[in-house]
């Protein structure tokens, strides 16, 4: 098993070969920068109740941030890994398809302006599907982005 100043090392190691700002591990492991901060200039031990988490965010095995495997560290699959907040769940795919849908009948029966003040129908059949893949992107981008978690600056 690493020391606590290996572990603090490797993490940090790993953190600027993967070009990982303190603010975002910070966010990736749930944890308040000032206290990251006191971890990596080592006036407060590395939490190993949280390795996990480290490990997860950092893309490599718990057994490897401890120093209980050997091998690269690579993370290989598992059931207990992290669920990412941000990913889109069956429902929410549901509401984002009803959505598109709700919109591209507001296009066609000329409720909303469109492309270049034509109805869907009245485009090609490229510009029609990009502008549906466009649409069907925004609302994806910012329902994960409602699904965020928010910090107010004064918090950060």
């Amino acid at each position: 098993m690493r020391s606590n100043d290996e572990i603090i090392n490797l993490v940090n190691k790993l953190r600027e070969e993967q070009r990982i700002s303190l603010s975002e591990l910070a966010r990736r492991v749930e944890m308040a920068k000032s206290g990251l901060s006191r971890i990596f200039n080592k006036t407060r031990g590395f939490p190993v109740n949280r390795a996990e988490d480290f490990a997860n965010a950092l893309g490599v095995s718990v057994e490897y941030l401890l120093g209980f495997d050997s091998d690269d560290g690579t993370k290989r699959s598992s059931s207990k890994t992290k669920k990412d907040p941000t990913t889109l769940t069956p429902k929410d795919e549901k509401s984002i398809q009803a959505e598109l849908e709700r919109l591209i009948e507001g296009m066609n029966s000329g409720a909303y302006a469109a492309f270049d003040g034509q109805t869907l129908d009245d485009m090609d059949e490229e510009d029609r599907e990009l502008l549906i893949a466009s649409l069907e992107n925004s609302l994806r981008v910012a329902k994960k982005l409602a699904k965020e978690k928010f910090t107010p600056k004064k918090y950060r």
